[in-house]
């Protein structure tokens, strides 16, 4: 009847129309009686509703349901790689043909053969540019945009040489033709402004899909009490998600010379414009937005005066400091407990309270990325934008700006909050003395990312059964920084429990002037918390960035995922039980920013507190198999999130003896240096360059 979002059309998350339908979809998944009532539901779905629609309502019911826990999905940039990589490497992709593929370089080798060989006017840095940008590494090994069989047998990734040790894997792999293609970020050589020279981080897979995965376990629709999400201060770890990420991009714009995210007003025009250059699933192109936009000219008037009542409604109820009920239930905003109603509110969750505003509250978030992306309220078929889904959104430096208002409600809030005195900061008997770190050091890796949802033809048919074996993998450069240790030498004067935190910030603005303590905790970053046991004298603990419990590694790709199922099911190999990687975590590799040659300026923050929890850590879930969501002890205690910089700094009683902070510079070894004057191996991938930085600074 037309009442569903056709096939091959474009699906937003955050389209109204869309929500309505997928939200009915995902509990047609997830309040399903049994496996079996789950298994008809999504095969009939998997046939006759839209794509887009399909994939995220799935996801959101394998989350969510507690009997899928250690279920494994193929993660979102391997599912939709139109969605992450540029549409010229996604019609290379899609265009791949074997046969083709072969003759091609067959034909290209006898011309080589005769045009470079036989040419003495021939000259090798030919292809060398002066305005060389790092994500194009493949122009100085002086390799085309073509595809490539890999002379490996194995994607290339930073745990490769852990996975490699396993023979079954090995023997999983060994009759798969693998092809890689080069691909660069999104940004052509021309800087469309200064934004573009950040593509390599805004536009990296890792950092986007933490997004994504971020709300789909606290999808803003989904009530606390339902899917236990309330047990996880979903409000508050939702909003401190949204802090983090803004002062982790903020970082990065220090590192290359860019100073604060810039600020968005509703009615003036918007500096930095943004082209994509992505293909939806169903091969349109996604709108773009030019420099210096006016969103009050080109967006809907009306829906602009609800977003922006929306935003002063939020700012009265903070600074009137109190918040009244339908029922007439007065909520102090001045105590600490209430940045959960805070976090609720900027979510626009299905927690909000149930006060005259409910409504206003609820729908304001997605109607501000519908504003922004031009769709209407009852808009059906709309033409693909970045800021209708989560995993593009944050391409986008509007996306930053626009975030930036929802951060500034918040440290609005808790600059209302009484600083920490020296008594409740001070852990009496407890003291850092010193504090060591190795060396901080950041590069650029490179990675194959799996691409072989992208062939028309990876299954043929052969003596009776389908035959999965050809792989394309997109083989980027990406940021990426050598483990790094701290030394933290403690003097107690007793046996006890405590939470050691570590932060780091930024230590002088784009200018060079020192940030002061009290503006600058808002941009400081957590890079690890955990519990330990001091005992009584000196405890020296050793901590590494490989120990960091919310930082993840590369996950297992979808074609390896493929294999190692099918082999057990042939009953060639026992799967683990706990095979399942976390979706939750961050990337490893982007917990620092990049560095300097020279080295760039940044402080650390080390801060002891006395444990306190009213469940043990990770007690309800096993994380080698669960993410434990909604379990109510993901978090290591009941201290608010960025404690003790969540609140404003009296400087006179902040600074005690079991807090330390310490200058360090994270420095950047170019990699890639050694190619600037000329390759031996020209015209081929250089593995010896995999090989080396890996040994070096991984074995």
């Amino acid at each position: 009847m037309g009442a569903l979002l056709p096939r091959g059309e474009f699906f937003g998350a955050m389209v109204h129309t869309h929500h309505k339908q997928a939200y009915a979809l995902f509990n047609y998944f997830y309040y399903a009686k049994d496996w079996e009532t789950f298994q008809q539901n999504v095969a009939w779905a998997r046939i006759h509703v839209n794509e887009g629609m399909f994939v995220y309502a799935l996801t959101l019911a394998v989350i969510h349901r507690d009997d899928f826990q250690g279920l494994i999905l193929p993660t979102i940039y391997e599912i939709f790689p139109q969605y992450f990589f540029n549409s010229k490497f996604i019609y290379a992709a899609e265009k791949f043909d074997y046969n083709t593929w072969s003759k091609y370089i067959q034909y290209e080798k006898e011309f080589n053969d005769v045009y470079y060989q036989n040419n003495k006017y021939y000259n090798q840095d030919y292809f060398y540019m002066k305005d060389f940008k790092t994500y194009q590494w493949w122009k100085l090994m002086g390799l085309g945009e073509n595809w490539y069989a890999a002379e490996k047998s194995y994607p290339l990734r930073e745990n490769t040489y852990e996975i490699m040790a396993d023979d079954k894997y090995i023997s999983f792999m060994k009759d798969i033709k693998m092809f890689w293609h080069p691909v660069d970020y999104t940004r052509d050589i021309e800087f469309f402004n200064e934004h573009s020279m950040l593509s390599y981080f805004t536009e990296d897979l890792g950092w986007n899909s933490y997004w994504y995965y971020l709300n789909m376990d606290y999808a803003f629709f989904l009530d606390g009490k339902t899917f236990g999400l309330d047990k996880d201060r979903r409000g508050e770890w939702w909003v401190y998600n949204v802090e983090q990420l803004l002062s982790r991009y903020y970082m990065e714009r220090l590192a290359n010379g860019l100073g604060d995210i810039p600020e968005l007003s509703w009615y003036h025009a918007y500096e930095q414009g943004y082209d994509p250059e992505l293909l939806s699933f169903s091969g349109i192109g996604y709108t773009y937005r030019k420099n210096y936009f006016e969103i009050q000219s080109y967006g809907n008037y009306d829906m602009l005066n609800q977003v922006q009542s929306a935003h002063k409604r939020i700012y009265g109820i903070i600074e009137s400091g109190v918040y009244t009920t339908r029922d007439g239930h007065k909520i102090d905003l001045h105590q600490p407990q209430a940045v959960e109603y805070i976090g609720n509110y900027l979510q626009g969750n299905a927690d909000t309270i149930d006060t005259i505003d409910k409504y206003v509250l609820n729908s304001w978030y997605m109607l501000t990325h519908m504003l922004v992306a031009g769709v209407d309220y009852n808009d059906f078929e709309v033409m693909p934008n970045v800021f209708l889904n989560y995993e593009t959104m944050m391409r986008d430096p509007l996306f930053y700006s626009l975030y930036k208002q929802i951060s500034t409600v918040y440290y609005l809030y808790k600059q209302q909050l009484h600083p920490y005195t020296r008594e409740e900061l001070a852990l009496p008997g407890v003291e850092i003395k010193r504090v060591g770190v190795s060396e901080m050091v950041t590069y650029y890796d490179l990675v194959d990312f799996d691409v072989t949802n992208l062939m028309n033809d990876k299954m043929v048919f052969a003596d009776g059964e389908f035959v999965w074996d050809k792989a394309l993998y997109a083989r980027q450069m990406r940021l990426n920084h050598k483990p790094f240790n701290f030394d933290i030498t403690v003097q107690s004067d007793k046996p006890q429990k405590v939470v050691i935190r570590t932060f780091y910030g930024p230590k002088f603005d784009e200018y060079g002037r020192i940030i002061s303590l009290e503006q600058n905790r808002q941009n400081f970053v957590e890079l690890d918390e955990f519990v330990y046991e001091l005992t009584a004298g000196e405890n020296v603990i050793k901590r590494s960035s490989e120990d960091f419990d919310w930082a993840i590694e590369d996950r297992t790709t979808y074609t390896e995922m493929y294999h190692y199922v099918m082999a057990a099911f042939d009953g060639k190999y026992e799967l683990p039980l706990d095979i399942s990687e976390p979706h939750s975590g961050f990337p490893q590799r982007l917990i620092l920013p990049k560095g300097w040659e020279t080295g760039f300026p940044v402080q650390l923050f080390f801060y002891i507190a006395p444990y306190e929890a009213t469940v043990e850590q990770n007690s309800n879930f096993d994380s080698t198999y669960s993410a434990g969501i909604g379990s109510g002890t993901r978090h290591i205690d009941n201290q608010l999130f960025g404690y003790p910089l969540d609140r404003p700094i009296d400087e006179n009683e902040f600074f005690v003896p079991n807090m330390y902070f310490m200058d360090v510079s994270i420095y950047h070894n170019n990699t890639l240096k050694k190619y600037y004057e000329g390759y031996k191996n020209y015209g081929q991938f250089d593995y010896n360059y995999y090989n080396d930085y890996y040994t070096k600074y991984f074995n």
